[in-house]
């Protein structure tokens, strides 16, 4: 990696600074006077909006009645630093992507209000690099270094509204009058220039607000969750087809493999792969992924894909790395299949969204009674809660832009509320028996099961967006024999 260097006043028009230890110390009057000019036009004309933009709007519109005489300020965030000057993989705000389309850094969507009702959006975004201080070369930022970014005008034509230089914008916020409400959390300076005018009351009722709206999700978010999905079942394959390598060498070589896919067809993987063999499939976010991968063992494989718009599939299988469970590994994974099979059974419309939870859990308690590990009766274990010891963890969580997606919706709208059609939700029973577990059998210690599946609330039931992976013990063997030889 090239070492940039470090501007002082890229948007100004003092010169730029080097880098303390730059080779170059300073710029020439010539060599910047050259470097103004000789450069062809590249302007992008004729762009056609994106995809969703009939949708973003749609978006803001229901945000903007929610919200009538207020402005409303939704930041992307910055950069945040990894090291030194290096940073991480910029990734934007849920809130701001949901209602432009855009993942530009430091861009902000402005719904100003336009009287007792009604508000203008604007996006306030970094215009391309400036060309006569010298930022698009010395800035570290500039475009030499990372790679151009849109002018206003194509990203108006991308988006489908007005767009303005985002370094005005703090200024603005200053000056104007009237109520604002903004999401915290991403950009300080935004914040910074709001002190003393937004209250985290209002502000976090603007964040409750959009969470909540995309609990029931519309056509092209179905269709990009369903192209994470399809990705997502092809880094599976991959992973079986590579389980020797595995072997050879450790889980990372599952997290690369399955990384490779979620970069070609997609953005990145949605959360941190978890690629858990042997005993470390009892850890429920298992993502250190260092642990070797042996034959005889089991692999809990959770993964997703997320694609180039930022949806996250999140899918788990739970595969025997030579391909064929043993006797008691079927026994544990058959008792979580029937209680996925359960839990999907209770996904519709109309439902409670606790019903698929119960419907699962009162299966893994029937059958931890059966096998002596609880006493009974079921109804007492359940109200106890005792199957936790062994099940942790909630059956699913809504699925979208976020892997767990809504999280700040209210509790009477979201685990207290009603299914409908459009929800897309993760169906994930597991059971784990630690490998220090003295009140279970020696042979169960060490093994973990989870089967996890995107299900998608219709009309009339549901549909699982991940059928195409094998979920049977026997189904899930055949597929793996197929794939390896």
């Amino acid at each position: 990696m090239t070492e940039q260097p470090a501007p002082e006043n890229p948007e100004g028009d003092e010169p730029i600074k080097q880098r303390k230890n730059g080779l170059y110390p300073a710029v020439s009057d010539e060599l910047a006077e050259n470097m103004k000019s000789g450069w062809a036009d590249t302007e992008l004309r004729d762009l056609t909006p994106i995809p969703q933009a009939g949708e973003t709007a749609r978006r803001r519109a229901e945000l903007s009645a929610r919200f009538p005489g207020e402005r409303l300020v939704i930041p992307a965030g910055n950069l945040k630093t990894r090291s030194n000057d290096t940073e991480y993989s910029f990734r934007a705000s849920t809130e701001y992507v949901y209602l432009t389309g855009d993942q530009t850094q430091d861009g902000v969507l402005v719904l100003e209000p336009t009287g007792a009702t009604g508000h203008e959006a604007t996006v306030y975004l970094l215009p391309r690099s400036n060309r006569e201080n010298g930022e698009f070369w010395l800035d570290g930022q500039g475009e030499l270094w990372v790679g151009r970014r849109h002018s206003l005008t194509e990203a108006e034509q991308l988006l489908g509204l007005p767009a303005a230089d985002v370094r005005t914008l703090p200024d603005a916020l200053r000056a104007a009058e009237g109520p604002v409400r903004v999401v915290r959390g991403h950009d300080a300076g935004i914040e910074a220039a709001l002190a003393g005018r937004a209250d985290e009351r209002g502000d976090e009722e603007l964040r409750i607000f959009i969470s909540e709206q995309r609990l029931v999700k519309d056509a092209f978010e179905v269709g990009e969750l369903q192209k994470a999905v399809d990705s997502t079942v092809r880094g599976f394959e991959d992973v079986v087809k590579v389980l020797d390598k595995a072997e050879a060498t450790s889980e990372r070589y599952i997290e690369g493999t399955f990384f490779l896919r979620a970069r070609v067809e997609g953005n990145d993987v949605g959360y941190g792969s978890i690629c858990a063999s042997g005993p470390h499939a009892t850890t429920l976010h298992w993502v250190r992924n260092d642990g070797p991968v042996r034959s005889g063992d089991l692999l809990l494989l959770d993964a997703g894909v997320e694609t180039t718009t930022l949806y996250t599939a999140d899918v788990t299988r739970t595969l025997p790395v030579n391909g064929t469970y043993t006797e008691l590994q079927r026994k544990i994974y058959d008792a979580v299949y029937e209680a996925q099979e359960a839990g999907i059974a209770a996904v519709r419309p109309g439902a409670k969204y606790r019903d698929f939870h119960d419907a699962a859990q009162r299966v893994l308690a029937e059958r931890l009674v059966e096998w002596g590990l609880l006493e009974g009766p079921v109804e007492r274990v359940l109200e106890l809660g005792l199957q936790r010891r062994w099940t942790l963890h909630g059956t699913g969580h809504m699925l979208g832009l976020d892997v767990h997606d809504c999280a700040v919706a209210r509790t009477e709208t979201y685990v207290d509320g009603v299914l409908e059609p459009g929800m897309v939700l993760t169906v994930e029973p597991g059971l784990y028996f630690q490998a220090d577990d003295l009140t279970v059998p020696e042979e169960y210690r060490g093994i973990g099961v989870r089967i996890e599946d995107d299900i998608l609330v219709t009309e009339d039931g549901n549909r699982n967006l991940s059928a195409a992976l094998p979920r049977r013990s026997a189904d899930v063997e055949a597929w793996m024999a197929s794939l390896r030889g």
